[in-house]
């Protein structure tokens, strides 16, 4: 997938404008996570998205992208072994299921960008073991986005704490810059070298967005031609926040509370 690779520094007003954009994205997260239990269709998912986008006049930048074709949806929904991009329908969640839900948000010409995933009644020890280790990597890698820092401090983070506890994270895919355009610069791995990589600067954006998996990093596109699996088929996660570096430190401008 390609995308603009325009770095953007944001002003203040702007980071406001993001920091609106990003709550009503973490609004349609938590009406999508207060639904989600067994009979429920990924496609319900995506409607109690798109309710909250309807109840604020804005709209997801997921709807409509480009791709093999159109993306369909306003949320990506990927349960068990597919990791993202998987398009919300008729599937129905089982009892242990994981699902990863990723959304985005339009407002004001800016984009907020956000995923989780969570469980489906009871799961495994090993999914609940695989979504704290994702979970918290995001937080490792948001702990280094501070100015003077380079990106691969970031992706070392993220890599060192999820193969320190034997699971894996993905090469194909990475966290990226974020503002006017969904994707912008710069392109952030989860995995890398501290030290390397893009000086970060205060009013930089980015999504950043451990995608984790249990049995190896490779996948694969599943026939839809949008929805990545793990090649093995086994449990992956996703978590992801778009995030300010400040001079005051990180801040996350997707969280329902400041």
């Amino acid at each position: 997938m390609s995308w603009d690779r325009q770095i953007t520094i944001k002003s203040a007003e702007e980071l406001k404008i993001m920091r609106e954009a990003g709550r009503i994205n973490a609004e349609a997260l938590a009406a999508v996570r207060s639904i989600i239990r067994p009979g429920v269709t990924t496609a319900d998912l995506n409607a109690a998205a798109e309710e909250v986008h309807r109840k604020y006049g804005v709209y997801s930048p997921f709807k409509n992208y480009p791709g093999p074709y159109p993306y369909p949806a306003s949320i990506c929904a990927s349960v068990n072994e597919e990791l993202v991009h998987g398009i919300p329908g008729k599937r129905k969640l089982k009892e242990g299921d994981i699902v990863s839900v990723d959304c985005g948000t339009v407002y004001e010409g800016f984009v907020g960008d956000s995923a989780f995933t969570a469980g489906v009644g009871e799961i495994s020890e090993t999914a609940r073991k695989l979504l704290e280790v994702t979970e918290a990597s995001l937080y490792a890698g948001i702990e280094k986005m501070v100015a003077g820092n380079r990106v691969g401090d970031i992706s070392a983070a993220i890599q060192h704490y999820v193969e320190s506890r034997g699971l894996h994270v993905v090469r194909e895919y990475t966290g990226h810059g974020v503002g006017r355009q969904m994707h912008e610069g710069p392109q952030v791995p989860n995995y890398g070298s501290p030290g390397k990589g893009m000086l970060l600067r205060n009013g930089l954006t980015i999504a950043l967005e451990p995608m984790v998996l249990v049995g190896t990093p490779a996948t694969r596109v599943s026939p839809d031609q949008w929805t990545v699996c793990s090649l093995d088929g086994s449990l992956t996660a996703h978590f992801e926040h778009t995030v300010a570096i400040t001079e005051a430190g990180p801040v996350i401008l997707t969280a329902l509370e400041d």
